[in-house]
């Protein structure tokens, strides 16, 4: 655990390993009740975005949902998955991240063309414009003798950030706050020919633990049989010390969140050096996809006999796995 004070006046000069990307940071700020996890996505993001060559948007959007997902799914204290996704009518119809403890991810969309092209044409490729209404769903599976917990929030025009704070709002009600940001950077080529890109993505939770569970009390998310415009008055006193956790944040710039000259520590130390912020021992992330011939030749297998006569093509059956592109054939002996 690293604590960086404002008594320090470098606090990376050295003494410091900082956790670079991939990575996830946990950190705890004591004097605001707060704790919370921090990401920058590098390498691991563009292992899986080079398997299925998205537009620059849609790369940007996957992007921000492996953030959440691995920020959310770190969080597990047991073996198990979270797994996100969503279903929309907007240009990008699907997004589907999984997390497999302790490290593993993988991830994919789906997306019109025309309708994305068309999008970026005109400029508006927010991820309120881009997934459309629709639903977000959010799972936590701790294997076949458990039962699963799963929330799902209404996409009806909000952003992954507003749609993941809704979803803390209704399943755990506690105070959260959620950051989110991805963008193509430009790098020059070997040899200083040419610029190659790339995408990174970076993120943060942060939410509000005080001991006294009266602190954290919230206004009660408005039922759906009021009158539309009515506006509902928020008779709820918020904490001063969320107050301010929430201006701090306030502050974050999508820059700050994907540069890596900044990193989850300087961040970190940029926001809350006033108060002091305990960081505490990263965890690495992998692009591990768990597809393997074993399990695509026991989904075949479940097929009935017309569905499997028309999977066969000149006595082979071949199927790519949508997460990491592996093209599996299976010949009626293999099955």
């Amino acid at each position: 655990m690293t604590d960086m004070t404002k008594s320090q006046a470098d606090p990376f000069g050295g003494a410091v390993t900082l956790a670079g990307d991939d990575r996830v940071v946990p950190f705890q700020v004591s004097p605001l009740d707060i704790r919370g996890r921090a990401i920058q996505l590098g390498p691991m993001l563009n292992s899986i975005l080079d398997r299925h060559d998205y537009p620059a948007p849609v790369a940007a959007l996957l992007g921000e949902a492996i953030v959440l997902t691995v920020l959310l799914g770190t969080s597990l204290k047991f073996e198990g998955k979270f797994i996100f996704q969503t279903q929309s009518e907007g240009p990008v119809s699907l997004l589907v991240v999984d997390y497999r403890t302790p490290d593993a991810v993988r991830a994919h969309a789906r997306y019109d063309e025309e309708l994305v092209a068309a999008a970026m044409e005109t400029g508006d490729v927010t991820s309120e414009a881009l997934l459309g209404n629709g639903t977000l769903a959010m799972t936590i599976d701790q294997g076949s003798h458990m039962q699963r917990y799963q929330g799902i929030v209404e996409l009806n025009g909000i952003s992954l950030e507003e749609a993941a704070m809704q979803y803390f709002r209704q399943s755990e009600q506690i105070p959260t706050i959620v950051r989110l940001a991805a963008a193509e950077i430009s790098t020059p080529g070997i040899d200083g020919k040419g610029f190659q890109h790339s995408m990174r993505a970076g993120g943060m939770v942060v939410q509000f633990l005080p001991e006294a569970s009266d602190r954290i009390m919230i206004a009660d998310l408005p039922g759906g049989d009021l009158p539309e415009g009515t506006e509902i008055p928020d008779i709820v006193e918020e904490d001063d010390a969320w107050a301010e956790t929430r201006a701090l944040l306030g502050t974050i710039t999508d820059d700050e969140l994907t540069d890596p000259q900044i990193g989850s520590e300087r961040l970190l130390f940029r926001l809350f050096h006033e108060h002091g912020v305990h960081v505490f021992e990263g965890e690495d992330i992998a692009d591990k996809c768990s597809c393997s011939r074993e399990k695509i030749a026991e989904v075949i297998r479940s097929l009935d006999e017309e569905e499997l006569a028309e999977a066969f093509e000149d006595g082979v059956i071949t199927t790519t796995c949508e997460f990491c592109s592996t093209v599996y054939k299976l010949t009626n002996e293999d099955l």
